[in-house]
Order: structure tokens, then sequence, then C-alpha cells
């Protein structure tokens, strides 16, 4: 089977938000449940505190996730999948599947 991608190929699209060590692993810990930054870093061993957030900016940016700042002493943030980025489950699943076969 044979793929010809269009300049605005939805492959490419989706591969650019989920390029990345990093970005498909965050997508994966926020599908179940919403997480603190400090979470995230505890969950993805060896992730420098500059590539995380980077890469949460990034996909905040792109509307996939969304980040909630609570104002309280220290300050508590939040990040949780949009309707958008729990699309993504269907590929991270896909992924585990295949992950599973090798």
């Amino acid at each position: 089977m044979t793929l010809s991608c269009p300049p605005d190929c939805p492959v490419q699209k989706t591969a650019r938000i989920i390029d990345g060590k990093w970005t498909i692993l965050i997508l994966r810990d926020l599908l179940n449940e919403k997480m603190r930054f400090s979470e995230l870093q505890r969950s993805l061993v060896g992730v420098s505190p500059k590539v995380l957030s980077a890469r949460l900016k990034f996909l905040e940016s792109e509307g996939i996730l969304t980040r909630t700042l609570y104002p309280c002493v220290p300050p508590r943030t939040e990040y949780e999948l949009t309707p958008l980025g729990e699309k993504l489950k269907h590929v991270i699943s896909a992924m585990a599947r295949f992950g599973d076969g090798i």
C-alpha cells in the first residue's frame, strides 16, 4: 500500500506534534489523569526540566493540552489533555500494541 502525501499530509501533521522521545511519553502519562509538573518529571526518568517545560509549552500551543495554574503558595500547575489531545489515545494505543509484539 502506497500513500501519497500532499503538502498538508495528515500523517506529517501528526508526526510533527508527537515527534521526539519525550512528547509521546508525556502524552501517555496524561491519557489517564491530569498531572503536575513534578509528577511528570518523576514519571519521565531522565528528562531535564528544561526539555519537559519546552515540550509542555509546545503541546499547549498546539492545543493538545491545557495548563492550569493555581494561585497558592507554592504555585501549583496541572496539565491535562484537551479533547484534541484525547484523540491521540488511539495512536498511543496502537503504539503500545505494536510494542507488545516486538
